[in-house]
């Protein structure tokens, strides 16, 4: 992947392609986000950036879901500071295209900072393929309620 092309929004779709094409049953996710619990004993979820449905996902996902070993489908991952380290690595080329902002790798590098600084917090991620899909976790529905005005349930 070293040869492709990460400084233009083109070349980040093809490197998309390439690793989802990599990704046996993948399916985009219409949302995803990582998660961290909090670093009191508040059960809720801090979802720092969520990638909301009708947005416009690259690569992000794709690196993610390949560190992770995952195909897309609505689940709820744990994540090791590991893994998520690899996937900041993974989408560390993706800086060269400065027509994109990259709030993903913003967001991982301080979820990591926050992991380091207090080892007992939890990382996950979050995939959602299909909004019809019933919830996986409470951090999914913390995430899928970021958003629910954007979809109104009928």
């Amino acid at each position: 992947m070293a040869d492709m092309d990460w400084s233009t929004p083109d070349g980040l779709a093809a490197i998309k392609d390439h690793l989802t094409g990599r990704i046996d049953g993948w399916r985009q996710p219409v949302a995803r986000a990582v998660g961290i619990t909090s670093a009191s004993s508040d059960p809720q979820w801090q979802l720092p950036h969520v990638n909301t449905p009708g947005g416009r996902h690259g690569p992000a996902a794709a690196v993610l879901a390949t560190v992770l070993r995952h195909d897309g489908s609505t689940a709820t991952l744990a994540v090791s500071p590991e893994q998520l380290g690899a996937a900041v690595k993974g989408l560390t080329p993706a800086e060269a295209c400065a027509e994109v902002h990259h709030a993903n790798l913003g967001v991982w590098r301080g979820l990591l900072a926050e992991v380091e600084g207090n080892p007992a917090r939890e990382l996950v991620a979050i995939f959602v393929a299909d909004l019809a899909d019933p919830i996986t976790s409470d951090a999914d529905g913390a995430m899928r309620a970021t958003f629910e005005d954007l979809h109104p349930r009928t």
